[in-house]
């Protein structure tokens, strides 16, 4: 590049400067893949999304949520499936639960963990004032049959019912949605997506072995914690990242402190800024995410 501005020709320039950018997005690549080296990254993952207090505003922004990582998980080429679905009392979704199928699914998404904060004009509020309202990610690697999880019959309780929806042909008229609780831990998984309750019950003990699988792996880093406690922690309740939609537009990811003016962008599932960023800042080790999850 510098042969050419000396020379004063104009193509050499411009090829010099293609090379350079394509030289730029390689190493790029190769970073981006080394920071996808953990056992887990290549796993499919599973998406829970689930609103914050403050009723409607918090369950639409859920929704608006769950609407962003559709669309991200789309230009990924990834696929997804919702597993539950837990429609809003008036508005929105309360909860969802869905997976993204495809390569590194689980390295990319893994990010998304953490408090997601809306500051917006309220669309339910006549008085137009501007609302908070947050809602939570949370992304855990799928894991495949061969990986076991040792779970004791006896330390579940799994209960049915009919599923719930907006009504239609979302209604299930006999109890094939299946609720399990681990009783040792608490966690509690659901499915109510299939029409088959023996389908429902496959999935809700996938979803299940796989939040047992993080659970213990976080127990085991919180050990490590203790070695590496010059570490940063990410405790519950701490956003991870802001969406300002009045009196200014902008999204801002507080861990690496970059700023997106495009919003509309954002939400229709453009998140390669913050997560490539993310993967390369470091901040996705898993002592970090999973810590009070």
């Amino acid at each position: 590049m510098l042969l050419a501005e000396e020379e004063n020709d104009p193509e050499s320039l411009q090829e010099a400067a293609s090379q350079a950018l394509m030289l730029k997005k390689k190493i790029r690549a190769i970073s981006l893949e080394i920071m996808l080296s953990d056992k887990d990254d290549s796993s499919n993952a599973i998406i829970s999304i689930n609103a914050g207090a403050g009723g409607t505003e918090a369950q639409d922004w859920a929704e608006m949520l769950f609407r962003m990582y559709l669309r991200y998980v789309e230009r990924k080429g990834f696929k997804s499936k919702i597993i539950d679905y837990q429609p809003g009392d008036e508005a929105g979704i309360k909860s969802v639960t869905f997976t993204a199928s495809g390569e590194y699914a689980y390295g990319f998404l893994k990010s998304e963990t953490g408090v997601h904060r809306l500051v917006r004009i309220s669309p339910f509020n006549a008085s137009g004032k501007r609302h908070t309202s947050f809602a939570s990610v949370f992304v855990y690697p799928e894991l495949e049959n061969e990986i076991v999880v040792d779970i004791d019959e006896k330390d579940l309780r799994i209960d049915v019912f009919r599923a719930s929806g907006a009504g239609g042909q979302h209604v299930n008229k006999t109890s094939s949605a299946v609720r399990i609780t681990h009783l040792p831990t608490g966690i509690v998984v659901q499915c109510q997506q299939e029409k088959s309750q023996h389908r429902n019950k496959d999935l809700a003990m996938k979803v299940l072995k796989s939040r047992l699988y993080q659970n213990e792996r976080r127990q085991q880093e919180e050990k490590m914690q203790e070695i590496h406690d010059n570490k940063e922690e990410i405790a519950w309740g701490s956003q991870i990242r802001s969406y300002v939609l009045h009196p200014y537009q902008m999204v801002k990811d507080h861990r690496i402190d970059k700023d997106v003016g495009n919003v509309q962008a954002v939400l229709d599932g453009d998140l390669e800024p913050f997560i490539e960023e993310v993967l390369l800042s470091g901040e996705t080790n898993h002592a970090r995410l999973h810590k009070n999850y």
